[in-house]
């Protein structure tokens, strides 16, 4: 809504743990701003550097990365800054900060502007580490969590098993195959692994 207001290069920075979600989340920004022209930049590591400077000579307004690529950009690609930078995610930040990203965190946190900038962060969990992290770059935040009171019903059975990973898929199968008229919803850790399981259902 703001960026509809007011556009401009530069406008917000997604901050991601890992390329797969990075990239997922470029899709959707670039899905639901299609109707305003949004430009969006994706900088991963596994990718050419130099096409990822292309991308941002065109001045995108959402840049999507993982820390330690978006601070290779800042220290390496002439002309790329963040100083007006007008909001910061930080998305899955105890998993950000799981994988030792802090140094990367602070260096950007140094190169944006500390006012007259809004600053998301998503969290599964309240680690000391996030905890840390939001006092260091959130003025009076406001903290909206969900309530465990209501996070399961009584109802739901749950239950984990420990397989091989070698067999992992087979398990998932016939498992699958005995809930056969159920309706099921699967979690998977990459969208490569969420392909591969639709493909290995379909057939």
């Amino acid at each position: 809504e703001n960026l509809m207001k007011k556009p401009q290069p530069f406008f917000a920075l997604v901050l991601s743990p890992t390329r797969e979600l990075a990239i997922q989340i470029a899709e959707q920004f670039e899905a639901l701003g299609s109707l305003i022209s949004l430009k969006c930049a994706v900088l991963v590591g596994g990718v050419d550097m130099m096409a990822q400077s292309i991308l941002l000579a065109k001045r995108p307004h959402i840049i999507v990365g993982t820390p330690g690529r978006v601070v290779d950009h800042l220290t390496n690609t002439k002309g790329f800054s963040l100083r007006n930078l007008k909001a910061l995610v930080l998305d899955e930040a105890d998993r950000l900060l799981n994988l030792d990203f802090e140094q990367e965190i602070d260096q950007i946190l140094k190169v944006i502007p500390s006012e007259d900038r809004r600053t998301l962060l998503f969290s599964a969990t309240m680690t000391t580490k996030v905890a840390k992290l939001q006092r260091a770059c959130l003025v009076n935040p406001v903290k909206v969590e969900v309530s465990a009171k209501y996070s399961t019903v009584d109802t739901l059975k749950q239950e984990y098993v420990f397989v091989p990973a070698k067999y992992k898929d087979c398990y998932a199968t016939y498992m699958l195959n005995e809930l056969a008229g159920s309706t099921c919803m699967l979690f998977t850790r990459t969208c490569e692994a969420t392909r591969k399981m639709a493909f290995m259902l379909r057939n």
